[in-house]
Formats: C-alpha cells, structure tokens, sequence
C-alpha cells in the first residue's frame, strides 16, 4: 500500500491545499478504503469559498469530499459483510446517537449526525479514508466507481421525490436544471412521472436535461414574473404540475413553485438560498399546496444501486470534467465557475478509469 495520503484540505476561507496525511486505521465496525471516485458538490465550493453554510462554520482545517466510491483495502475486526478487493459506494452520513429520529428511520434529521465534510468532520477527498462499514454498499459488477459516486446525488433527487409522492402518471415541474435537479429528473421519470417540465437560465444545462428525458424545457429569463413563468408552465403542460420539485433555492423560483403547482399539491424545497424568503404563502394555504422541505437523504442507498444496475436510471451524462486528485484546485476552480455539470476527482493513481 502506498505509504502517502494525499488529501484535498480547506484551512480556512479561500486556502485550499493539498496534504499529505496519515493513513488512517479502521476501528472494529469500519473499513479502510482506497478512493477511486469522489464528485464535486456546490456545497464543497461553497465551503471554500465562504467558509461556513448557514450555522455549520469551518473552525479548524477539514478534508473536503462526500460524494464518493472505492475499494475496500482493510476491514475492521467487527465487520462481516465486507471484505478486502469490494467495490463500495460510501454513504457520507451517519448517525451517533440511537436518538429518535434514527428510530424513526429518519436519520438525516438527528442533531448528532456524523456527516463527511461538514464542520468539524472530514470528508472523503483523499487517497485513503476509513468509514463505518454499516455505510458502504457493495457495488455490482455492471456498476462503475463513478456511478457509485453519483449515487450521493442521486440520494438526493431520491428522497426529495420520495417526499414529493411522485408516482405514476405524476406531473412535474423541476425548478433548476443543474446537478439536483438533473437527478430529480431522472429519478422522477423512473418512479412513473408521466410529463416533466424542467426550468434553468442556462440553455447548456435544458440541452442536458432534455437529453436526460426531460419532456418539456423551459428557458427563464432574469427579472421574469413569477406568475407568468407558472403561466407558462400550465400552457406547457396544458394544465398545472401535481408537485413541483425546487431545486434553486431563488426567492423568485420559490414563488413560481408556488404558483406553478396545482391545488391540492406539493411543493418541495430542495434547493437551500438565503435564510429569509418572501413567497405567497397564503396562495399556497388557500389552494391547499403542500410545501415540504428536503434535509440530504436517507435510506435511499439501496434503490439507488438498484436503479443503476437494472439500467432503470443513467446517470453516466453527468460526468462532463475528470482530474486526477493531484489537480484538485483546478477541478475546484472548474466547479466554481459553473462549467459543465458534475467535476469528478479521480484518487487512485493506478486507476482512472469511471
């Protein structure tokens, strides 16, 4: 095993480097993998860039990274599903505490979660990371290292329909049509959603969302009314979306959700903008819109890997940029200038391949 670990550490606002660090040893419930595939997220950049996302502040260095597959090279004592040479997809959070949420099956919401890349906890963008084996998923043969990447996004697109109720002959409106809401579509479109209408400024991302499966597109312009934008939308689709999935986080995109969505609906906020927003509350109370909102994910890994192995989703088009690990703040660099739709940071050095 190669004695160096190098990994992708933000110190603090704007200082991203590249370190060698120790090779970590798998406590008895944990594996030790060698990373093969780990994506960039908005949210990786944003770290970067500001420092913090809303109350989670970057205090001291952190490895960045969670969206992720490799190799397992050595397991914990403890472990008896996994074993040295699997291939796995790594699951970034995972619950401390046997609190109630987790008993309620709905461990993303416990306040003690353990989540890669979120301050104070490391992340996964190195050579080496241990991880609790209870959060890595085998991968079958037919599934690549960088589709088990894309599963953390995938997850997210997952659960947001799962709490949408998307189901057949469902109709929906997805509000942005970049890495989220690429996977809300396809994930819509394999649950049985009947028409999806997809909304971006960016003429590059419906060209990707339409060759994706996306049924209607729709190019929206800076300063255009929310009102006539859910117009449009109806026109479109001949009548108005049953859910709308919003995946921005614009105030503006919050409000034609709302005005978008038929009465009786639901609306579900994936996309995370400022703290405060204005929006027709009372449109949606009156009509009886549901608005739910989306906290990363859970319980979504194994239908993730089954969609993929069964060819019922393909999320391989979303892979536009590849780097090898040594050329992370380019790839940084890359993601923070919006160019393409998902960077993927290639760690093993004896293999690139997806």
């Amino acid at each position: 095993m190669a004695q160096e670990n190098l990994s992708v550490v933000l110190h603090s606002k704007g200082d991203l480097r590249l370190e060698n660090r120790p090779i970590p040893e798998p406590e008895q419930n944990e594996v030790l993998l060698q990373m093969h595939s780990v994506g960039i997220c908005g949210s990786d950049v944003h770290y970067w860039q500001h420092g913090r996302i809303g109350d989670y502040v970057l205090k001291k260095p952190m490895i960045l990274g969670h969206e992720a597959s490799g190799r397992v090279v050595k397991v914990g004592a403890a472990v008896k599903h996994l074993k040295v040479g699997d291939r796995v997809a790594v699951e970034p959070g995972v619950p401390r505490d046997m609190d109630e949420f987790f008993k309620n099956g709905r461990y993303n919401l416990s306040p003690t979660i353990f989540f890669c890349a979120t301050p104070p906890d490391d992340g996964n963008l190195c050579r080496y990371y241990t991880h609790s084996a209870n959060f890595c998923y085998k991968l079958p043969d037919n599934v690549t290292f960088e589709e088990g990447a894309l599963i953390e996004p995938l997850s997210v697109g997952i659960h947001a329909c799962r709490r949408a109720g998307v189901t057949l002959g469902s109709s929906v409106l997805i509000c942005g049509a970049g890495p989220i809401g690429l996977v809300c579509l396809v994930v819509a479109k394999a649950m049985g959603a009947s028409q999806v209408v997809i909304t971006d400024l960016s003429s590059e991302r419906l060209a990707m969302a339409k060759e994706l499966g996306a049924d209607f597109q729709l190019t929206v312009t800076r300063g255009e009314a929310p009102q006539q934008l859910a117009q449009n939308v109806a026109d479109m689709l001949g009548a108005q979306p049953h859910i709308t999935i919003e995946c921005t986080g614009v105030e503006s995109s919050i409000q034609t959700a709302i005005y978008a969505t038929r009465s009786g609906g639901v609306v579900v906020l994936v996309g995370l903008g400022s703290e405060m927003a204005t929006v027709p509350l009372i449109n949606a109370a009156v009509r009886e819109v549901d608005i739910r909102g989306v906290f990363r994910y859970c319980n979504t890994w194994p239908m993730a890997i089954a969609m993929l192995a069964s060819g019922k989703v393909n999320v391989k088009p979303l892979v536009t940029h590849r780097f090898p690990l040594e050329q992370a703040v380019q790839a940084f660099e890359t993601t923070r200038q919006g160019l393409g739709i998902k960077v993927m940071l290639k760690c093993d050095q004896t293999d690139q391949k997806p």
